[in-house]
């Protein structure tokens, strides 16, 4: 199984997703960090990716030319100008037409509120979702 995990700014997120992913599931995944500058990519494949795709030309070319099973990210790689600009509306288009389950954190940010997700804490959601992938590789 191939996961792209996406983030901007310094992978926060990224680092906890890829670092619970490795610990639920150990080395029978493939983790493809797509970071938008370098601090995120390569704070990312330090917390356990296996390869890092850095800026937004590598990152909608990754998108493009290779398939995943699942790309994990915040709401704000599917808006554009998401993550303080660093989503550019190439990158949104580019993972919102991906084919693959898309699993998108709802974080409280870009004045975007899901209803439902007022009292899950991240560390829930990223259990859920890791459980998910455990469950789909066991298919």
């Amino acid at each position: 199984m191939k996961v792209a995990i996406l983030d901007a700014q310094g992978a926060g997120l990224g680092q906890t997703v890829i670092k619970k992913i490795r610990k639920e599931i150990g080395k029978n995944i493939y983790l493809v960090a797509l970071g938008t500058n370098t601090v995120a990519t390569s704070n990312m494949v330090r917390a356990g990716a296996n390869v890092g795709i850095t800026g937004e030309s590598s990152i909608c070319l990754f998108c493009k030319n290779n398939s995943v099973d699942s790309i994990i990210g915040p709401i704000g790689i599917i808006c554009s100008g998401g993550i303080k600009g660093e989503i550019t509306p190439r990158i949104s288009e580019t993972i919102f037409q991906m084919e693959c389950t898309k699993y998108i954190l709802p974080l409280k940010k870009h004045c975007i509120y899901i209803p439902g997700t007022r009292n899950l804490e991240i560390k829930e959601i990223i259990e859920e979702i890791v459980l998910d992938i455990k469950n789909n590789m066991e298919k």
